[in-house]
């Protein structure tokens, strides 16, 4: 479990990041990397893995699969030079701190680590060429669906604020969030206590990582990094829509069919997808709270909650989700679809 403990005026200092930070989706890519295969990134993981520059590979002797490394490697920054600058200014004090704290826990005292604790100029510059390999192969080709996913996420979690309160919207940043007392808890499978400073702390949503994570500062706000609704590999280089931006194009359809009842057979004949793709999409949607899932015998129906109505709603009749996967015969409107009785609801 993630336990995260807040006092009052943590409470009051809840802010969202203004824009995605490139070094910190940088360190969260290269842990991924390294972890065993999360279905939503398999594909990615495999494709990455083997395109990867040697000379970026040195971050993984830094960069441990539970993204819990260095904190000085992954400043909140606006592009790689100003990140690079700061991750290059470190006080010598503090270097030393984390990369004590992140060897032998996490990772092996290395030669390359030593050197880098000392100061050594070849060690900083092998450092520093390696955080601009990573970047290319993993960072800069995406950026622009990065960019517009963190939008369309901070635009949506921002009117949840305002409509739910700040317990409700905390709490929904990832499936299974709950409150215990002041106490907000996420479902991991390592035990984290994290006690937050009074300073706050920043919401910081990520495209590349799976699970809520913390960086803890003593003397600043910490920073709460939660998986985005849709990760990259489901982002298209081209949304067309708002909601695509915020969903992923497949998802998005999805949700546009459940205003009306659909079994997950139904999805996937709609949609021509496979029935086990959209399990997985289902479950992703109720994981945000934007379906609901009831079970009648073998048969699994969704709808839509009144939160995915009216993200439908906020995204504009002239705007709504245009399937990729349709086949001429498939290509009708979910309204010319003869109307199923409606089901007594369950109690």
């Amino acid at each position: 479990m993630l336990r995260l403990r807040f006092t009052a005026e943590d409470l009051l200092r809840v802010t969202f990041a203004d824009e995605p930070a490139p070094l910190m989706e940088l360190g969260l890519a290269m842990a991924m990397l390294q972890q065993a295969m999360v279905p939503e990134f398999s594909r990615w993981q495999r494709r990455t893995r083997e395109a990867l520059p040697r000379e970026a590979k040195a971050l993984f002797g830094l960069v441990p699969p539970t993204a819990r490394g260095p904190m000085f490697l992954d400043p909140l920054s606006k592009g790689l030079e100003d990140g690079l600058d700061l991750v290059l200014a470190t006080p010598v004090t503090r270097l030393r701190a984390e990369l004590g704290r992140l060897c032998p826990t996490h990772r092996p005292v290395t030669p390359w680590i030593k050197d880098l604790a000392a100061r050594d100029r070849k060690a900083w510059q092998s450092l520093e060429h390696a955080m601009r390999a990573a970047h290319s192969a993993l960072i800069d080709e995406p950026w622009s669906r990065i960019e517009a996913a963190f939008q369309a996420e901070r635009a949506w979690r921002t009117r949840l604020l305002a409509r739910d309160g700040i317990r409700t919207t905390l709490a929904g940043l990832a499936a299974g969030g709950r409150w215990e007392g002041t106490t907000l808890v996420f479902p991991r499978p390592e035990h984290i206590d994290a006690v937050l400073s009074g300073h706050g702390i920043v919401l910081l949503p990520s495209v590349l990582w799976s699970r809520p994570l913390v960086a803890l500062h003593e003397d600043a706000p910490s920073i709460l990094i939660y998986p985005a609704v849709t990760p990259l590999p489901l982002l298209e280089a081209a949304p067309a829509d708002p909601l695509g931006v915020l969903l992923g194009r497949t998802r998005a359809a999805i949700l546009d069919l459940l205003p009306r009842e659909h079994s997950t057979s139904d999805i996937a004949k709609d949609l021509g997808i496979s029935k086990s793709s959209a399990s997985e999409h289902t479950k992703a949607l109720r994981d945000a709270r934007l379906i609901v899932t009831q079970r009648e015998g073998k048969t699994v129906w969704h709808s839509c909650t009144p939160l995915g109505l009216e993200l439908l709603r906020g995204a504009g009749a002239d705007e709504k989700p245009k399937p990729t996967a349709r086949n001429a015969v498939e290509q009708r409107s979910v309204n010319e679809r003869p109307v199923r009785a409606a089901r007594t609801p369950r109690g």
